[in-house]
């Protein structure tokens, strides 16, 4: 992997880290008390900046390295699917046990983008928002191994 394509990838990652950082204030919040309807919006935003700035990443990784371009409805998809699967260029970038809340995550992302704040149910993005920062821990720890191999 060439330096500037790995700078941009830590680029991404420290923008992850302080997007988590600056939600741990909300997190704690919403163990204490179920949010409130502008709180809700910003777990929303929250979860929706989380699954963007991986899926900024993945496109980083999918265009430079496998030269993919992205034509299909179903590109989102198909791009997160990609980095779990060793190409003729690279290794997989993600270990298979996280594939799924990854899934999870990018289904959140389609709501988030195709619904009104209103809309948002406390009971199905408490375990998205109180998962986001294991699940990243796990995202980060591969993708540091992924750039430094």
């Amino acid at each position: 992997m060439d330096r500037p394509l790995r700078e941009k990838i830590k680029f991404e990652i420290s923008q992850i880290d302080t997007l988590l950082d600056k939600a741990k204030i909300l997190e704690e919040k919403s163990k204490l008390k179920e949010p409130d309807f502008i709180e809700l919006n910003a777990v929303g935003s929250t979860l929706h900046s989380y699954y963007n700035g991986l899926e900024n990443i993945f496109v980083l990784i999918a265009k430079q390295i496998d030269g993919a371009s992205f034509s299909s409805q179903r590109w989102h998809k198909e791009i997160l699917d990609s980095m779990f699967v060793q190409t003729a260029a690279r290794k997989a970038v993600l270990k298979e046990n996280i594939h799924e809340a990854l899934l999870d995550y990018l289904s959140f992302r389609h709501v988030f983008r195709h619904s009104y704040g209103y809309a948002l149910d406390w009971e199905r993005l408490s375990p998205l928002f109180f998962g986001v920062y294991e699940n990243w821990k796990s995202t980060k720890a591969d993708l540091e191994i992924f750039i430094e191999e």
